[in-house]
């Protein structure tokens, strides 16, 4: 197959359930889905609500170009553009104290794995760093399952450094409730 043309472009909330499709077909993927409270409505309010929380770009392709093998989404064709999305990003900023500047926190990239090897990944994870920069930000940073090392290798190759002294620590649920009961 010949190298597809794609698009990226910042999510709309018109995109909610697109982005919802997306997330599932990651958790699927990191064999995670019992883990999935998201919804469509839920989507919309934290990204395209009052306050937004993160922001997402979608990898689109035309709609008639098919990948190698079967999609794992079954991608919504947007009927204006005549594009299907297959690959998603979601990010939003975080801070660090030691830079004294803003950096920026990659919660999710996923390319569905019938687009894998097209340059999807490496491009969404290029225009990230592009905001990065344009935003000011001292770094751009995310986390991958130890045991994803096809994602390790392709972060790596991207010049990333996979820090093994740090550790994720994660309060949910009723220890969440909890820990900040006053």
């Amino acid at each position: 197959m010949s190298k597809p043309t794609f698009t990226l472009r910042p999510a709309t909330a018109a995109d909610s359930e697109t982005l919802f499709n997306l997330i599932l077909a990651l958790a699927e993927y990191e064999k995670l889905a019992h883990l999935v409270e998201a919804t469509p409505q839920k989507i919309e309010a934290a990204l395209f609500g009052a306050k937004p929380h993160a922001e997402a770009v979608l990898v689109e392709v035309d709609a008639d170009v098919d990948a190698d093998v079967d999609a794992d989404v079954d991608a919504d064709v947007d009927a204006r553009s005549g594009r299907k999305a297959v690959g998603f990003a979601l990010f939003f900023h975080n801070f660090s104290t030691f830079l004294a500047r803003p950096g920026l926190y990659l919660e999710d990239l996923y390319v569905d794995p019938a687009w894998r090897g097209h340059g999807l990944g490496k491009a969404l994870l290029k225009h990230l760093a592009a905001l990065a920069v344009e935003r000011g930000c001292g770094r751009f940073e995310w986390s991958v399952l130890d045991w994803n090392q096809p994602s390790i290798d392709f972060y790596q190759a991207m010049g990333a450094d996979v820090l093994p002294d740090w550790r994720i620590c994660r309060v949910t649920g009723a220890a969440l409730d909890k820990l900040g009961a006053k």
